[in-house]
């Protein structure tokens, strides 16, 4: 424990809250938009609702704070909030246009803040001047970051008038239906000074008494690592709305929040603070690689490329000085050593582990049957010298799905069907625990899996999760060298009971799922291929990232090129099809299976592990409007990817599009004649 903070003043915020400034409604119309930005307050109808012009919904930190504008890790981010909101076919805010208007408060639809777990978006919007956030249901993260930092939030337009009639807000108002933490996590204006508070013994942690009941696979994690009163590590048992903090097994996160996560280290707790247990802290150099090769002129010319640069700069020297652990760079070609949450799953989570990192993308390690969640960067700075999490333990939402899928369909299939369901389009899943089961589950790989667990983060879930099964003990065999007992006692317990509570349940049959696509602006937009009316032609066809560089997605890759070779066919001449690996591990065991021959062959560029086109910073990134993009990564929401039309599907779907030209199923070689080659 840092011992100054025994001795450091804190306090609490005044009972009564007074917004002084002018709302910000973030609609779908860009020229009401233009209209507030040029001083003109819009009239909003508290009483009739239906009156009022229609919010955006759906709007993500991709879209609050671009990739490229979180090279920016302090103030200056106060110049960018909503950069990225795209409304009708226009971005119709500028920089510094926020911060200028004197807005206090934000208004938007349903899911404010979805994707990225970027703290960077809750943060410009704060140093812009926005006190408080309003929207009809906000994501999990989004809402924790803004905590966090000290920004309200609510679900209550009502307060819209208050606001405009200039009358102070009581602080309850804020407080109402949060757990004891949270409250005086919003009381004390932040998580720091909250525990600062915690350390000094001035709050109130609930303990949790909850007696042994039957409990879901993450329900058993939680408990075993649950603090209580005495400081250790353990409860019997808990349920949905107990919380408190949950000790962690590992704590991770890569260069776009380190560098801000160490400055707020360093000014709260001084420049020579340490963290604690350096041992279980990693650092990932992982997103920004190959920024150099798509970065646009006009932002060299910001100086961005330096600034991206910085952020590398900062990490290194932090990981140096605190002896943590660091994947960065490749010393002998470009690239990285891998994806943060692939290396995590792949070489260091351990099933029953409660693991958190600073990527959305966290999910993707609970494949290895643990709980891991994304966090912000408060959560993230606090955890190095805590070495814990605050933690609401989360309801839990059963996927079921049986049977056994067709030869062209893979998870990432399984995933675009679960997001395209009206249940969780319309937010019903938010901050719970999505439980991944049944035959067709069973039947994935880890790998497999892990897409997913990873795309729990679409769905807006708080995690996803696999029970470890005779699957992951082959995983552990093979990957980490364990022996089979070591593997199978690792697993020991870990299921979920048969009369566990389940918030909800979805069941599908893989025999009714065809091959998906999430058509361009937004992964839940999915639908079967063969549903498209015309051929959708391509020019871009990406395979790569956390969620579709693994393994078992270089399989799917190899399968459909060898075949279309065996076909006389390679990828068509009006595409181009990118392969990015999400670690130097994939990349090996491309090497042994001989696959690196068979994407060369058939015209796909292989790149070196990155998070790369996915965020923005890598080969695979369209560069017009116009340009159809067919990609296996996790995201389509706007501009993410660069301006083009980005559509989402399975590694299979894509190269199979890449060899076509056009948006096609892949049809197994045996479905089909084989055509003569000359």
């Amino acid at each position: 424990m840092n011992t100054s903070l025994l001795d450091r003043t804190v306090n609490k915020r005044p009972d009564m809250v007074h917004l002084q400034g002018r709302i910000l409604f973030l609609t779908e119309d860009p020229e009401l938009i233009k209209c507030q930005l040029a001083g003109e307050d819009l009239p909003w109808d508290t009483q009739h609702p239906e009156r009022n012009p229609k919010l955006r919904d759906d709007i993500s930190t991709d879209e609050i704070t671009p990739a490229h504008i979180c090279f920016f890790f302090d103030e200056t981010l106060g110049d960018f909030p909503y950069l990225g909101l795209k409304c009708g076919n226009e971005m119709p805010i500028k920089r510094y246009d926020v911060k200028r208007g004197g807005f206090v408060c934000a208004v938007s639809g349903k899911r404010r803040g979805k994707g990225s777990s970027r703290e960077a978006s809750p943060y410009a919007e704060m140093c812009a001047g926005i006190k408080l956030v309003i929207a009809e249901n906000i994501e999990r993260i989004y809402k924790q970051n803004c905590q966090n930092l000290g920004v309200l939030t609510s679900t209550d337009f009502a307060l819209i008038d208050n606001i405009r009639r200039g009358e102070e807000i009581p602080l309850r108002e804020f407080t109402a239906g949060e757990d004891e933490i949270t409250r005086q996590v919003i009381e004390y204006g932040g998580l720091f000074p909250f525990n600062v508070a915690r350390m000094q013994g001035k709050v109130f942690l609930p303990p949790i008494t909850t007696k042994p009941r039957p409990m879901t696979i993450s329900e058993k994690i939680f408990a075993r690592h649950m603090l209580h009163d005495t400081n250790k590590v353990g409860v019997e048992a808990v349920k949905p709305g107990d919380s408190g903090f949950a000790r962690t097994d590992l704590r991770f996160s890569h260069e776009y929040i380190t560098p801000m996560a160490s400055i707020f280290f360093e000014h709260f707790l001084g420049k020579d603070a340490k963290v604690t247990d350096p041992s279980t802290i990693m650092f990932f150099r992982d997103h920004l690689t190959f920024l150099d090769e798509v970065l646009s002129e006009e932002k060299r010319k910001m100086g961005l490329l330096d600034l991206a640069g910085q952020l590398k700069l900062k990490q290194e020297a932090f990981a140096k000085a605190q002896g943590i652990k660091l994947h960065g760079e490749l010393s002998d070609r470009k690239g990285s050593e891998g994806i943060c949450h692939s290396i995590v799953t792949e070489s260091y989570a351990l099933p029953g582990q409660l693991n958190v990192g600073s990527d959305s993308h966290t999910p993707h390690v609970g494949s290895m049957g643990c709980v891991a969640f994304g966090i912000g960067t408060t959560d993230v700075f606090n955890a190095w010298f805590t070495k814990d999490v605050r933690v609401k333990v989360p309801e839990s939402v059963k996927v079921i799905i049986r049977g056994r899928k067709r030869e062209n369909v893979a998870a990432k299939d399984y995933i675009l069907k679960l997001l395209s369901l009206d249940y969780i389009r319309h937010g019903h899943a938010l901050a719970k625990v999505i439980e991944y089961s049944g035959e067709a589950i069973e039947a994935l790989g880890v790998d497999e899996r892990a897409t997913m667990t990873n795309m729990a983060a679409e769905i807006g879930g708080f995690t996803g999760i696999v029970a470890p099964d005779r699957k992951t003990v082959e995983f552990l065999m093979e990957r980490r060298g364990m022996s089979e007992n070591e593997a199978q006692t690792l697993i020991e317990g870990l299921y979920s009971d048969g009369d566990a509570h389940y918030a909800h349940v979805i069941e599908l049959d893989a025999a009714e799922i065809y091959p998906m696509i999430a058509t361009p602006g937004d992964p839940g937009n999915g639908k079967f291929v063969r549903e498209l009316n015309t051929p959708v032609p391509v020019e871009i066809a990406y395979g790569g990232t956390c969620t579709a560089g693994k393994n078992e997605d270089m399989d799917m890759y190899a399968l459909v090129l060898s075949d279309a070779l065996r076909q006389g066919r390679r990828v068509a001449a009006s595409c181009k099809f990118y392969l990015q690996f999400g670690s130097q591990e994939t990349r090996e065991y491309c090497v042994r299976k001989g696959y690196l021959d068979i994407f060369e062959r058939a015209g796909a560029q292989v790149i070196e592990p990155s998070c790369g086109a996915c965020i923005n910073a890598g080969p695979g990134v369209s560069t017009r409007p116009d340009q159809i993009v067919i990609s296996a990564q996790n995201r389509n929401f706007p501009g993410r990817s660069g301006p083009g039309q980005m559509y989402l599907a399975s590694p299979l779907t894509v190269a199979a599009s890449a060899i076509a030209g056009y948006i096609v199923e892949y049809e197994p070689a045996g479905e089909r004649e084989p055509a003569t080659v000359a």
